[in-house]
């Protein structure tokens, strides 16, 4: 008998240590981006492998290479598998998350997914009438800022994963001690258009939605590559320069960038195509003036420039530019239109308004909702 009872007391331990080790993961990874089987094609920071129990994902780090983060996603309506890799566990589909970025929150509304969004920080750069009404009504939290969080409040909305983005050596201050899945999201880090927008899978999966996020990035490839070609066919492909000088910098797009990409696949010629850098350029405006005084067009991303009057009065050489000269100056205002929101997961919607612009007599009916001509 008690031989009977110790080997039950053995087996009983044995069965919480199996329990326990299904339970307790970490947020371990290998030092590389597995890309084997990964439904992820064009984003360079991003892994995905789906199995029947779990998907798996895992995000590079950029700055030092290897792997930033790795999750596992796992239904939260089956068993906790107990062969699951490394990795922070989340169950799916989340449904209480504490978004820090308004582009994520309004990719949550095309996913169908805007109720997942119960609280914000940073409530003053939230454009989306449903977050403004939801934080002013009190069902979405307002977690204090970005930079310092109100531990309490985000203690009171127990949310099931926090998504930010995130930065070189990063912290995260206090709400790294309080066990909530944090969704390091570096889509911003992605210099290929469609690499950025592929992210929609990962976010879709977080929600639940993965067949809508699939179909969504198939639709942005299809369009994207359709106006391409179409651009590529144009007869003329005229010279480029975009931003313009603030508190004495010219902040130009390198040659390998987000923006660069866009205007060459617009059928444009981008006046540092050849440079190598993803990032910008810090230049003064003479330096500007010498490789791009003659560009043909000049696409701008600021606010209150609605005319050439506003454009000469914020820098009075930029009368020097060609563009200037010939109106052919178009500006973004970033005030009145979505752009930080719509364009990271759509550059299907810039790269037309860019091929547009440039080459009207393939778009003749096409009405530009982000850039306006200034004169």
């Amino acid at each position: 008998m008690k031989a009977y009872h110790n080997s039950f007391l053995l087996l009983l331990v044995a069965a919480i240590s199996l329990l326990t080790s299904c339970l307790n993961r970490g947020q371990g990874g290998s030092a590389e981006l597995d890309d084997r089987d990964s439904v992820i094609t064009t984003a360079r920071l991003l892994s995905m492998q789906r199995t029947p129990s779990y998907t798996l994902v895992t995000v590079g780090n950029p700055w030092k290479g290897g792997v930033l983060h790795r999750y596992v996603l796992v239904p939260a309506d089956a068993p906790l598998p107990c062969n699951l890799p490394d990795g922070t566990i989340v169950r799916t589909p989340v449904k209480n998350a504490l978004v820090y970025s308004s582009v994520h929150t309004s990719l949550m509304r095309e996913l169908g997914a805007i109720d997942a969004v119960k609280g914000v920080v940073d409530k003053q750069y939230f454009s989306d009438s449903i977050i403004i009404a939801g934080v002013a009504a009190g069902t979405i939290a307002d977690c204090g800022n970005s930079m310092n969080p109100t531990v309490e409040k985000v203690i009171d909305m127990q949310p099931d994963a926090i998504l930010l983005s995130p930065y070189q050596d990063a912290s995260y201050g206090q709400i790294t001690k309080l066990d909530i899945p944090i969704i390091e999201c570096a889509d911003y880090l992605e210099y290929d258009p469609l690499g950025r927008a592929e992210w929609v899978k990962f976010y879709g999966e977080l929600v639940g939605e993965r067949e809508r996020a699939d179909s969504l990035y198939n639709a942005v490839v299809e369009a994207y590559h359709d106006m391409k070609q179409m651009a590529a066919a144009a007869s003329t492909h005229p010279t480029v320069v975009t931003e313009m000088v603030i508190s004495g910098v010219w902040n130009v797009p390198g040659g390998q960038s987000y923006m660069a990409r866009i205007i060459n696949d617009a059928g444009g010629k981008y006046l540092w195509a050849d440079d190598e850098n993803t990032g910008s350029l810090a230049l003064d405006f003479n330096q500007v003036l010498a490789v791009a005084q003659d560009a043909d067009y000049w696409f701008i991303k600021w606010t209150n420039i609605d005319s050439l009057k506003d454009l000469q009065g914020a820098y009075d050489l930029n009368k020097e530019m060609s563009a200037f000269k010939n109106s052919h100056v178009y500006v973004c205002d970033t005030d009145k239109t979505a752009f930080f929101d719509r364009i990271p997961f759509h550059p299907e919607v810039l790269l037309r308004e860019f091929a547009a612009i440039m080459h009207p007599e393939l778009f003749p009916d096409f009405q530009n909702k982000m850039y306006h001509h200034i004169d």
